[in-house]
């Protein structure tokens, strides 16, 4: 659907609980099967990112306690694809913390990424801007998909963001479709933002230059030293709204339910799958924080009935 109003997008946001959830699941069965794409997401480098988002441990303007790594050796990267590969994984997503990578940094995930293909794994990373160069070198490499999430709506960016503007995220997102990558892409709910902020957000969803083959719904995972650390927590409706809208939106993408899963019920992250998100996150680690156990996670996929795509 392409809509321009966020008007319209409010709409389809703010109709009666149950009537947009229907609508939601129709347009999902509609498109796919109840599957569930397994990813993995891995810090390939942890740490002494000169941005300042107010979210992430990995700032240096933050005080967060973390581990600092650099690029991790190739055959640790390969260790790890093999064992994401035996446990049904089909994507495996790395993530640098970089405002931009340098060229040899650029050259080892290049070989990070023909190691994952050597397995037959769909590729993923994400490391900060990327210029129209930097991302063909990517795709030559064999890059499926980058990552690159525009966060929350272009109004509420500024609070959350002041290193970089939010255009600047739309023109990496718009390198990458040139170079001839799938786009993914998404947002962080529950950062102090608006119930406006949230319909502006899926608006900017639908302006991108190119049609995200996955979406990505974070929810807040409050750190201590980060300056987001106090902000209310999200009601858990609005976290299903904004997934249900988006894939009335968006019939055709992956939604993936990723950080702050952990904070889910099995009910909860149940009503998410049948509103529309058929994607998660895969393993005890994400970036920085902890996810879901695999085994829980594998229980209630059976439970409903869902398997794995890989």
């Amino acid at each position: 659907m392409n809509l321009t109003n966020q008007q319209q997008i409010a709409e389809i946001y703010q109709q009666p609980f149950f009537q947009l959830i229907s609508k939601s699941r129709h347009i999902h069965q509609q498109n796919f099967a109840d599957d569930m794409e397994l990813c993995q997401l891995i810090s390939v480098k942890t740490g002494g990112c000169p941005e300042d988002c107010g979210y992430c441990s990995q700032s240096i303007k933050n005080s967060s306690e973390i581990k600092v790594n650099p690029l991790l050796p190739t055959d640790e990267i390969e260790a790890i694809v093999k064992e994401a590969k035996a446990n049904g994984v089909k994507r495996l997503c790395m993530g640098a913390a970089y405002r931009s990578p340098n060229s040899s940094a650029l050259k080892k995930i290049c070989e990070y990424i023909k190691i994952v293909k050597q397995h037959d794994l769909e590729s993923c990373v994400t490391l900060g801007n990327i210029n129209p160069q930097q991302a063909q070198e990517l795709k030559q490499a064999g890059l499926d998909y980058y990552n690159h999430n525009i966060d929350t709506s272009p109004e509420y960016y500024p609070k959350i963001v002041t290193t970089r503007k939010f255009e600047d995220r739309i023109d990496t997102i718009k390198n990458v479709g040139e170079a001839g990558i799938q786009v993914c892409t998404g947002g962080i709910l529950g950062m102090g933002e608006t119930l406006e902020d949230r319909i502006s957000f899926i608006h900017a969803l639908t302006q991108l230059p190119f049609v995200p083959g996955s979406i990505t719904v974070n929810m807040l995972v409050k750190i201590p030293g980060t300056k987001l650390n106090d902000v209310p927590d999200l009601d858990k409706l609005e976290l299903v709204r904004v997934i249900a809208t988006i894939r009335i939106l968006f019939p055709q993408s992956r939604i993936r339910l990723t950080a702050g899963r952990i904070n889910l019920s099995e009910l909860e992250q149940s009503i998410c799958f049948m509103s529309g998100a058929n994607s998660i996150f895969y393993g005890e680690k994400l970036l920085t924080t902890d996810n879901n156990d695999k085994n829980s996670d594998h229980q209630l996929l059976a439970k409903l009935g869902i398997t794995s795509n890989a």
